[in-house]
Order: structure tokens, then sequence, then C-alpha cells
């Protein structure tokens, strides 16, 4: 290799990681995010404070008191303790994220005279939180609602063959009418995830979101940091091309952020039990093309900006977008058309898919190497639209 290239990889590497603390937060500190974020970042709905009005309502009715029963007994419902009376006051004071309210009566009779309906009141102000109590709710009613049909078929068609000794076939048709099956069945297997944690969803998302944010940052200062201190003026003025200082500035961070992946992917395999399923070389080599294209855009942020805190805070500029239109936390196809075409131009969005491809359902070649391909464009493109923008700067 170049010896001046090679002059300027020693020169940000001792830069680097000199400072003992500079190490901890290339190396420890995305681990610790890792945990944190891949811990704290579900889209679960848990904890939802659930009430039933009115007041002593349960007692008297067997029904409403097995759908509470349920809800409480699944996890993801706590009991409200304060007496509710009325239910839209309760949700309006913070005191309840659902209240059931029975028809006058009671459900359980009101299920008897064949009106059995039951209101649910949510608070959706998280539209995404009220939806999934919806769902859960929805599906504790309709297995309770199942089991007390199938308890009322059952006694019918008991009473039936007592009252006519001699109809003991009409009997045994009503019971098997009654319980016989719906005449259309879901017969679901959940692929990929099958105990549908958040954490295997979110923590692909999470590695990529944080090597792009330490290679980024990192490299958009490198440059910045010789403006302010003087130094760039001695690179201007050396006998040097701008392809060898680009090269000397990109290298050292390419390294740095490759060498974090595989202290990121050990901590979501050992901290959330994170499958491995695909092929660790090709994993390996995305990775490593979308190092290329985030340090490519951290060196033309650094040429555009003046000092550390401009290319800090250009970095974060990036950032913030790229990681909301990466399909990390929001499906793409949710995003309106004209967004889309942000997020195909973000390189996020395409490591995204990679690792959760990998990682999760084996990696199709034919998908990851598409992807592979656009990472390798756009890092072309970054890098050389960084050295056009390094020697209009020299000039």
């Amino acid at each position: 290799m170049n010896r001046t290239i090679l002059g300027f990889i020693r020169k940000e590497f001792r830069q680097t990681l000199r400072d003992p603390r500079m190490r901890l937060l290339l190396f420890v500190a995305p681990v610790i995010q890792m945990t944190i974020f891949g811990t704290a970042l579900s889209t679960e709905t848990r904890n939802v404070r659930l009430a039933v009005a009115p007041p002593g309502i349960v007692e008297s009715d067997p029904l409403l008191r097995q759908i509470q029963e349920k809800s409480l007994a699944s996890g993801w419902f706590l009991p409200v303790r304060a007496t509710v009376t009325d239910p839209f006051a309760a949700i309006q004071d913070g005191i309840a994220d659902a209240v059931l309210v029975p028809p006058p009566g009671g459900l359980t009779r009101a299920v008897a005279r064949g009106e059995g309906r039951v209101q649910l009141l949510l608070n959706a102000t998280n539209v995404v939180r009220a939806q999934g109590v919806e769902r859960y709710l929805q599906a504790i009613t309709a297995s309770v609602a199942n089991s007390a049909s199938a308890t009322i078929g059952s006694a019918t068609a008991n009473g039936s063959a007592t009252a006519n000794a001699n109809g003991s076939a009409t009997a045994n048709g009503s019971a098997s009418a009654t319980s016989s099956p719906p005449p259309l069945q879901f017969d679901i297997r959940v692929l990929f995830n099958p105990t549908m944690r958040t954490a295997v969803y979110m923590v692909p998302g999470v590695m990529s979101m944080l090597v792009c944010l330490l290679t980024i940052l990192l490299t958009s200062m490198s440059l910045t940091k010789e403006k302010e201190s003087g130094t760039f003026e001695t690179l201007i003025s050396a006998p040097v091309s701008p392809m060898e200082v680009i090269l000397g500035k990109t290298v050292p961070f390419v390294i740095l952020g490759v060498s974090n992946i595989p202290l990121i992917l050990a901590a979501g395999i050992l901290l959330f039990d994170l499958p491995m399923r695909g092929s660790l070389l090709r994993l390996s080599l995305g990775a490593f093309v979308f190092v290329l294209c985030t340090v490519g855009i951290g060196i033309f942020i650094s040429t555009i900006a003046r000092n550390q805190q401009q290319s800090m805070m250009g970095g974060f500029i990036f950032l913030f977008p790229a990681t909301m239109l990466s399909g990390l936390m929001f499906p793409i196809e949710n995003i309106p058309w004209l967004l889309r075409l942000l997020a195909y131009l973000n390189p996020l969005t395409y490591i995204v898919e990679i690792l959760r491809n990998i990682l999760l359902k084996g990696g199709n070649p034919e998908l990851i190497w598409r992807d592979i391909g656009i990472l390798a464009l756009m890092s072309v493109v970054t890098i050389t639209a960084s050295l056009k923008r390094f020697k209009t700067t020299l000039g």
C-alpha cells in the first residue's frame, strides 16, 4: 500500500484510539446501547389498565367475570383497583386505558336472551396501542363466547333428551349440530418468529442504526477536526493527492465500523437469543458495503462543515430522517409514495432488509445480492461525491 496512505491510517488510529474514553465509546457503548434499545423498543401492548363498570357487576355476572379473569391472566392487562362509576371519566382522567361496560342486567342474562353485546371504551390517544388492546379483548371475548355457547347448547340438548324419552335421536342431532365446528377455520402457522417477540424484529434494525451512528459521526468529525486545529492547511500544502487524503481518512473508520459489527451481533445473539439462520459471509459482506457507504456520507458532511459542531449537527440531520424512513420501526409500505422514494435512497433501508433476511429467514440469495448491489452503488456515489467536493474545497 502507498506509504502516504499508511501514514494517514496510522495517524487516524493513534488519534482516535489513544484516549481511553474514546475506546469505551467505540467498543463498549454500542453493546450497552444495543442492550438498552433492544429491551426498550417494543411494539407489544402490555400493562393495559382494565376496568369494569358499573362497580360490583362482576360478582353477579359470570360471563363478564370470565372475560375479566382471562384478560388479567393473559399478562397483558392490569386490574384497576379504584371503583369506576363513570367509564368515560375513568378514561379521561387516566385511571383506566380500557373499560368494559356490559348491557343493562348483565352480560350473562343478555346472552341468554340472544342479545349479548358488551361495550369497550378505549383510550386511543396512542392508536397502535388501542388497536392492540382491541384485538386482545376481541380474542378473549370470542373465546368466552364460544365456551358459553357450547355450554348452553349442551344443556339444551340434555334437556331435550330428558323431556323426550323417545326422541333421543333428535337430542343427539341437536347436540351434534350445536357442537359442530364452524364451516370456515384458520389454521395459523407463524413463520420466522413463532414466539412473536419484538426483540427478534427490532434488534437487527437497532444494529444497523448503531453502526450508522458511529461511522457517520466519527468520520464527519475527522476532517473538521483538522480544520479547527489548523492542520488542514498543512494537508493542503503537503505533496499528497486528494485521493490519498480521502483514503487515509476513510480506511481507519471503515475498519473501526466493521470491527463493531461482531460485537453488536454477539450482543444480539447472547442477550436477545437472536437467530442466525443465514450465511455469515453474506452478512459480513453486506455490513462492509454499508459501512463504506456511511463513511462516504460522513466524509461528504465533513467537506461541507467548518467545525466539529456543524459536522455533528449535519450527521444528526441525516440520521434522524434516515432512521424514520428505514423500516426500522414503521413498514415502508405504510409511507406515502413520495416519501417512499426517499426511503429507497436511504442506505439504512437496505442494510435493515439484509440483516432481517439473513438472521430471521435464512437469506434469499437474489434479494441479498440485489440489496448489496444497491449499497455498493451508493458507496461509489457517496465516495465519488466526497472526492469531488474535497477537490473543490482544496481549490
